[in-house]
Order: C-alpha cells, then structure tokens, then sequence
C-alpha cells in the first residue's frame, strides 16, 4: 500500500483486506502528510550532516557486533545493513557490494547524516522511529523521489532495562529485492542487539513490556488520606500549583519527568482542585497493535461535561496515532456547545511524558503548559512521607520504621522514583511490624550506581542478609559464610555494602 500525492490509498504489490494491511497504509500516508508539514522536499533528498557519531554506547558496540556478524553471512548479497541513533543518525553502515555504496553515498544514506522523517521525509528508519514499531518502506513508498530506487526495513531497539529508545536497524536494498526477507532480518538483528544490551547490563532486570489501558482514577486509589501527601514537599507543591491554575484556566498540561516519579498522581491532585467533582480517566499508552482499541475506547468520552482525561506516557505513542488523537480532540472540541459567555470551549485533558521534546510532533502542538516533576532524589524530603503511607496502605495500620531502615532509605538515590520505594516498603511491610534493614533488599546498602554481575548479587545479598541480623557484627557474619574476617571486609569493599550503624 502507498499513498498518492493527494493523500489517497493505492495498492503497491499487495492484497488488501487485512488489519495489519490497513494500519500499514494508514501510517504512510500519516507519514506523508507530516513530511509534507516538515517541508522535505519531494524530488531530491537533503539530510543534515551531523559529523563525527558517537560509538562508546553500549547500544553502539552491541549493534555493531550483532550486525558484523549478519554482514559475514550476507557479504555477497546487494544489502546495506546500519544502525541509528534515536533521532535517526546513522552510525555505521556495513555493505560487502560496491555498487549499493557508491548509489547510497549518492542519497547521502551514509555514517554521520540524519535520516529521521523531518530530515529525509518517509524512509523505512524514520517511520520505525517515529512510530516505535517496525517498519517497511517499499521503493514508491518513500516520499522523496531520489530513494526509490531503494527498499527499506527497519526494526526500533529499545534499551531492555530502561525502556528507552536507542535507535534502529535499518536494511537497505534495491527497489526489485524481497521486502518480506529484509524485515524479518531485521527484526532479527534487533532483538539480538536488545539481547546482548541485557547480557552486557551487569545484573539488571529488564523492563516488562506495555500493556496500556484505560481505567477510572478513584480518589482512594490514587490520593492518599489526609496528613500524608498533603505535607509534601516544596518541589511538589510547586508543581501541583502550576498544575493547577493551568488546568483551572482550560490549557493543556503536560506534566513531564522521570518514570515513576507520580506524574499522574500530580495531574489528578491538579484536576481535583481545579475541577471539584469531575470523573478522572486515565489512558495509558500501549503497545503500537493496540493502539485502535485503545482510542476506540477512551476518545469518545473526550466531549463528555464533567469529564477530565489523562494520557499518561504520549511520548510512547506511535507519530501516527498522535496524529490520529490530535484528530480526535479536533472533532471533539468541534461537538461541545457554545458557552455562555461566549468564550470558546475547552476539553478538559493532559498528558505525562519524560519531556516535550520526546512528545510526537503532532500531539507536541497541543501542549500549552509544561510543569516539570522533580525526582525523588531531588526531594528527600517526600522520602519517609511516601514511606509510611506505602506501608499504611498495605497493612491497613501504622507500621513503624527502626533509624537503621530509615537511614538506608533516605541514602538510596531511588532510580525508578516512587513506583521503587513503594515497592520496596510494600514487600518490607507484608513481613513485618516494624521495618527494620533486614526487611529491605540488599541493594539499598551497596553504593549507588554500583552495577554487579548475578554472582555479585548474590554474594552481596548473602553478606548483607547476615549483618542485617539483630545484633549482627562482621565476625560473626564471617563466621556464618565460612570465610575470614579480613577476607569479609575486603569483599564488604568491593561489592559496595555499607554497613548498617
């Protein structure tokens, strides 16, 4: 499927009549209309030169190695195989075929060019950027005129710790090759690429992937009671005041920060000020093959009176379906009456991203006010506050903390924000009444940003275990793992384990 200069659908080489058919063609010609708005030029293609790349990232070096190893196996076969960053910077380009070369450095498809859709219009690496889902750009799909003698696929990476997007995989070949094959090579090589970043991360656990949905925020499920959040501190009442008076005056939110850190519990706090009594809907992004069902289920109650929306994580969202929601608030501003005043209507909704920037264009537009969300380390005072509540809500009661457990808290510098610390008090209070350092997982004692194999680990969580006892010392530790005195400490050392006081 590929889209006409007048935005239409015409086949291009298959049968229609499949969802995944249908979807496909929708995204090109998303494509095509923002290439348009981004100015590419239709004829030749221009990319920006961007110099010398980066190539000390982890992403970086096991791409590299992932696609040195496809090369050895494709080095007779016309193929271009690359890596780029997330804003479509190529990296590398690996091609045993010096006619494909000479014909790629013609198109400046080349280390060092940007080839993100703003840059190079629609191309197989910048619609599966912006999109975040794979992508097959045939020879007349592209938008400018000089790549059609090419046949794209490519596959986004994204980091399988933190979630973040690190670029893609692009294969290139000439216009008359199989697509079908390129793409499956590609998805290839970018699963293997994720596989060897996790291999390589020393120890940590992999992200789960998303699932999204939409469901009613209750104020008991999200805010907590009285004397808790509400003695927050500054960073956060900043924050939610903005929220607040933005929201009070009918603009667009975007409450932007680090996972975890309670975007959406802020922009519903600001929703319960500013609109007393509104029915609070969460949507969050899912995976890119549900995101029909998803818009299908929330939009339509976009337009409803005493109704307020949260799009939590649109910076997740593929460019298409942004530009498919931007579309939705359009018609759904357009069916709301007039006021009385006669000032123009307003839909009440917000969204959560780590930052604008990473918003797609399309959505971006929409956003009349940013309020950053500070991270849990940058407000140590929020720590024990959010610790108590955690534990009140999973026993019901009080649950005390010893000075021991509240200093390895307010020392840990919590990466993954709220959504850690409550998960670590959560187990701590299910086991105990008063929660003491041995409750806690042993990594709250190492140093921070110490990364450690699973063998460390678990000899760090081994050591920790026996000197969290009550009335533990280092000798007896040591004598209960069989090893020296000398020889505890040295490891003590080198594993980062701060002993508790």
């Amino acid at each position: 499927m590929v889209p006409t200069r007048d935005g239409e659908i015409s086949p291009a080489g298959a049968t229609p009549g499949t969802g995944r058919l249908i979807v496909a063609a929708r995204r090109l010609v998303a494509s095509w209309q923002r290439s348009e708005e981004y100015g590419v030029s239709a004829d030749v293609v221009d990319p920006a030169w961007a110099g010398t790349v980066q190539a000390d990232s982890l992403y970086f070096q096991c791409g590299q190695e992932v696609l040195a190893a496809l090369h050895g196996t494709l080095a007779d076969e016309p193929v271009s195989l690359m890596l780029t960053d997330a804003d479509g910077l190529l990296l590398n380009r690996l091609s045993g075929n010096p006619t494909l070369l000479r014909s790629l450095d013609r198109v400046h498809l080349a280390p060092g060019f940007a080839y993100s859709e703003r840059d190079a219009g629609t191309n197989g690496m910048g619609l599966a950027l912006a999109d975040r889902s794979p992508a097959l750009v045939r020879a007349e799909d592209h938008f400018s005129a000089s790549l059609r003698t090419y046949t794209c696929a490519a596959v986004p990476v994204f980091d399988p710790v933190s979630g973040d997007l690190e670029g893609s995989v692009n294969i290139t070949t000439w216009s008359r090759s199989s697509p079908e094959l390129l793409l499956a090579l590609a998805h290839s090589a970018a699963g293997n690429t994720a596989a060897l970043m996790l291999a390589r991360s020393r120890g940590r656990r992999q992200r789960p992937g998303r699932k999204g949905g939409v469901f009613r925020m209750q104020r008991s499920g999200l805010e907590p009671g009285a004397g808790t959040l509400r003695a927050m501190s500054s960073p956060w009442t900043v924050a939610l005041d903005d929220a607040t008076r933005a929201l009070a005056a009918g603009r667009v939110v975007a409450a932007v920060g680090e996972h975890g850190v309670g975007r959406v519990t802020l922009l519903a706090q600001a929703f319960r000020q500013a609109r007393p009594g509104c029915r609070i809907l969460s949507a969050a992004a899912p995976a890119p093959e549900d995101v029909d069902a998803w818009l299908s289920l929330w939009t339509p109650e976009l337009a409803k009176p005493d109704t307020a929306v949260i799009i939590e994580n649109a910076d997740l969202l593929p460019a298409w379906a942004a530009q498919e929601l931007r579309g939705h608030v359009a018609r759904a501003l357009h069916a709301l009456p007039s006021t009385a005043d006669g000032t123009a209507p307003t839909l009440a909704w917000a969204v959560t991203a780590t930052g604008l920037d990473a918003v797609p264009s399309p959505l971006a537009g929409s956003i009349d006010t940013v309020v950053p969300v500070p991270a849990l380390r940058d407000r140590g005072d929020d720590v024990l506050h959010l610790a108590r509540y955690a534990a009140r809500q999973t026993r019901l009661r009080e649950i005390d903390f010893t000075v021991a457990a509240e200093k390895a808290l307010l020392a840990h510098d919590w990466p993954d924000n709220v959504d850690e610390l409550f998960g670590v008090v959560h187990d701590a209070a299910v086991r105990a009444e008063t929660i003491d350092i041995q409750h806690l997982p042993a990594y709250l004692l190492a140093r921070p940003g110490m990364h450690l194999s699973r063998i460390e680990s678990v000899e760090r969580d081994e050591i920790v275990r026996s000197l969290s006892r009550p009335g533990a010392t280092v000798t007896a530790a040591a004598t209960e793992l069989g090893i020296s005195r000398a020889t505890i400490y040295r490891r003590i050392a080198r594993l980062g384990i701060a002993l508790p006081k």
